[in-house]
């Protein structure tokens, strides 16, 4: 259908064809309709309280498939591709600021809930996606009752110049010049066997033909060149929810100094650092998994203060 939503939106490519097989059929993919026009891919398994997973920029709801199974066993579980990334399609409108910058991104993803989750949520979002899981917690339209905040964009102003150049180069328009063997190169997987799967599917949703315009320019206007990247640290001890910070201790992207001082300023925090760079959920799973498996599933009252 040209001009529809799911013109602009991409088909799975092998790495993530096999992956999805694999996981079905505990966790299966979705594309869900939004009321405002617009559709966002959902990979969807398990009974129970619902947890929201969340990635970072250039990824998909495919890059939790190490999560999935594990956390569907005893929850809900709601992986989402945010706009413009994945197999969702952009939002409509240009944007022409942060705020709308982060509206470009957490509105579909609100709606989307609204429909298919209205109860209480955990969010867990890494990098842009625990952007996504503050601003949901702050907004307050759907109740989010855990936030969990992987190596998370914004906690602060600060982001490093190596990062910033990095992101406004544009890592999907690198992926495609590049190629699999100088992009490896430059962004190495870990050298285990679940890393370098994970390392092939990266690659592949990065350098996607066409890129992912309309999600990257949104993107940018949370990251300028120069000055403070977009944040919401005075308004972080509004947040309600019990808060488990997850941060690397070798993170080239966000200092674990922002999660330092996040931690302070929550209502109810806690900082879990990882010998890891930007990614500890990919990089150590076996140290994030049952940190995170334990938050999620402790009575609620035993995480509140």
């Amino acid at each position: 259908m040209k001009g529809s939503p799911l013109a602009k939106s991409p088909s799975a490519g092998p790495e993530e064809s096999s992956l999805l097989a694999q996981l079905a059929p505990s966790v299966k993919a979705a594309v869900h309709w939004l009321p405002g026009g617009g559709v966002v891919r959902v990979l969807e398994g398990g009974r129970g309280p619902t947890v929201l997973l969340l990635h970072g920029r250039g990824g998909a709801a495919s890059t939790w498939f190490a999560y999935l199974t594990t956390l569907a066993r005893t929850h809900r579980v709601l992986a989402v591709d945010l706009p413009g990334f994945g197999m969702s399609s952009p939002g409509d409108g240009a944007v022409r600021s942060a705020e709308e910058g982060v509206r470009f991104f957490t509105e579909p993803v609100e709606a989307l809930l609204a429909q298919h989750a209205p109860g209480p949520v955990s969010a867990v979002g890494h990098s842009l996606g625990g952007l996504v899981g503050l601003e949901l917690a702050l907004r307050a339209r759907v109740p989010v009752e855990r936030l969990v905040l992987l190596d998370a964009m914004g906690l602060g102003p600060e982001m490093t110049r190596k990062a910033r150049a990095f992101f406004r180069a544009g890592p999907e328009r690198l992926a495609r010049s590049l190629g699999p063997w100088a992009w490896a190169r430059m962004m190495p997987p870990a050298p285990t066997p679940l890393g370098q799967r994970l390392g092939a599917l990266e690659y592949e949703l990065m350098s996607i033909p066409g890129g992912r315009d309309e999600a990257a320019r949104a993107f940018d206007s949370l990251v300028p060149w120069m000055g403070p990247v977009f944040h919401r640290r005075e308004a972080l001890a509004q947040v309600t929810a019990p808060v488990l910070l997850f941060w690397g201790e070798r993170d080239d992207v966000l200092p674990v100094s922002l999660a330092e001082e996040a931690q302070r300023r929550f209502a109810n925090a806690r900082l879990v650092r990882v010998d890891a760079a930007h990614s500890p959920h990919h990089e150590r799973p076996e140290r994030v998994l049952p940190e995170l498996k334990s938050f999620l599933e402790a009575p609620l009252d035993a995480v509140k203060p």
